[in-house]
Order: C-alpha cells, then sequence, then structure tokens
C-alpha cells in the first residue's frame, strides 16, 4: 500500500517485555500504509532489535542522540517537526516520569520535548503495582493536562506470571486510535 499523505507516525519503544507486541503494530502500520520513523531507547534494545522495527517499516531506527550525522539534521528536531502522530508503545513507567518531569536524557525523550503540539499517545505496559502506584498515576494525569492521550493496559496475565491491570492495550485498540487521529492531522 502507497504510503498515506500527512501521516507518518513517531513510534518510540521503550524496554519492556511488551515491545514485541509494538512490533505487530508496526507491521501493521506499515501495511496499512503510514510511514513510520521508529525511536527506541538502549533498554528496548535489550527485549527486541532494531533490525525488526527496520525490517517491518522499511526505515532506518533511531537509538542513539549521538549517531555520526549523515544527513547534517539534528535528528530530535527533525524527527520531531516530520512526525503528524506520536505513539509510544510500550510506555514503561521510567518513560512517563521522564516526560511528565521534563527529562531529556537520550533520543526519544529528547524528542518528545519537540512534539509538543502534536498528538501524542502513551500506551503503557508495566506489572500492576507499578501500574497503581500513586507516582505513575499522578506523572500519567500530568501527561494528560499536557494533551496526551493514554491508552489504558489491559488487565490479565502478565509477563511476571501475576494477574491485573498493567498489560499493553491490544494492538487492535492503538491502530483504530492512529487510524482515527490520522483523519484529523
Amino acid at each position: 500500500m502507497e504510503s498515506k499523505k500527512n501521516n507518518r507516525i513517531l513510534l518510540g519503544v521503550t524496554g519492556g517485555i511488551a515491545a514485541y507486541k509494538t512490533a505487530d503494530l508496526a507491521s501493521r502500520l506499515a501495511k496499512d500504509g503510514f510511514t513510520i520513523d521508529v525511536v527506541m531507547t538502549k533498554n528496548a534494545c535489550e527485549f527486541i532489535t532494531p533490525l525488526t522495527f527496520q525490517t517491518l517499516t522499511k526505515s532506518p531506527v533511531y537509538t542513539d542522540t549521538f549517531a555520526p550525522i549523515e544527513d547534517y539534521s539534528v535528528e530530535h528536531i527533525s524527527l520531531a517537526e516530520r512526525a503528524d502522530i506520536v505513539v509510544i508503545c510500550p510506555a514503561t513507567a521510567n518513560l512517563i516520569g521522564k516526560a511528565a518531569a521534563g527529562i531529556a536524557d537520550d533520543l526519544l525523550t529528547t524528542v518528545l520535548l519537540a512534539v509538543h503540539k502534536k498528538p501524542r499517545i502513551l500506551c503503557p505496559a508495566m506489572n500492576t503495582a507499578m501500574w497503581e502506584n500513586p507516582i505513575v498515576q499522578k506523572n500519567l494525569e500530568t501527561l494528560k493536562a499536557l494533551g496526551w492521550t493514554v491508552v489504558e493496559p489491559d488487565t490479565g496475565r502478565l509477563a511476571c506470571g501475576t494477574e491485573g491491570q498493567g498489560r499493553l492495550a491490544d494492538p487492535d485498540k492503538i491502530l483504530t486510535l492512529l487510524h482515527d487521529l490520522s483523519k484529523h492531522s
């Protein structure tokens, strides 16, 4: 399918086991004609490789703030400028806390500071105790007040073996939201 005009997704991938589900989401977005720029944190690369996303999206994957410059664009600014929609999937408690505090200590968090005028979506995934932690909930409320959309995690069996809320939302739900947003961007 041909790329959709004005429908470029910046897909931020953080370090959680749910990153494997994000590969499926990226594949489906590419199949639906979206152009996808993937930015992975160092911890995300421990769960799934950049090559996986590069293969699925047919685009480079960005992992390092200080990577050698090939086309002399300030990477975090150019990624932010060309994105129509930003989605962080999975969004760990760590990323949520950094985003709420405006911390920019890697490529992904630096990009997030430059995309405050675009649709931004967080798809949290974490252990139930972490999800229910008042600090995480306060950070989410801060981000919602700043215009972020939060796709609530599902309830069920988690990777750690416990049951509860914290599973990454079903990729179909995330995909539907992205399609709806793309119609209005």
